[in-house]
């Protein structure tokens, strides 16, 4: 896994694209969106304490983007969730964007587009068999 490129003494951010994270796995999500984003960021919050999520060692903050159907899924301890108001792909570059070149990222996708625009941005990228 790679380690974020990291600059000064800020936190890695890790970023992760729940609608991808979600989708690669044929469980049944499609029947309950929200139920399995909750799912996916319980077990994002049991990685986080347990010290490493992504290839990542904590401490670090992880940022779980939800969109559409998933809007409503709240954020808990060790996991920040920020709904997009629009495409959840637009959200994540824009968050890589503003606090990656300072801080360091790894986003979470298998999405070849996003993971293109996000290492353009700076950040490192690893596919969702990598949480």
């Amino acid at each position: 896994m790679p380690e974020p490129p990291r600059s000064g003494t800020l936190t890695p951010l890790v970023v992760v694209d729940a609608a991808n994270v979600v989708g690669s796995v044929p469980d049944g999500w499609w029947r309950d969106r929200p139920g399995a984003t909750r799912r996916l960021r319980d077990r994002l919050a049991a990685a986080v304490a347990q010290g490493r999520v992504a290839g990542v060692d904590t401490p670090l903050e992880l940022v779980l983007v939800v969109e559409g159907a998933a809007r409503g899924v709240e954020p808990v301890a060790g996991v920040r969730v920020l709904a997009a108001s629009g495409s959840g792909d637009d959200a994540i570059v824009s968050l890589v964007a503003a606090e990656g070149r300072a801080r360091g990222v790894v986003v979470v996708t298998a999405d070849r587009e996003l993971r293109a625009r996000v290492t353009a941005e700076g950040a490192a990228t690893v596919g969702p068999r990598g949480l």
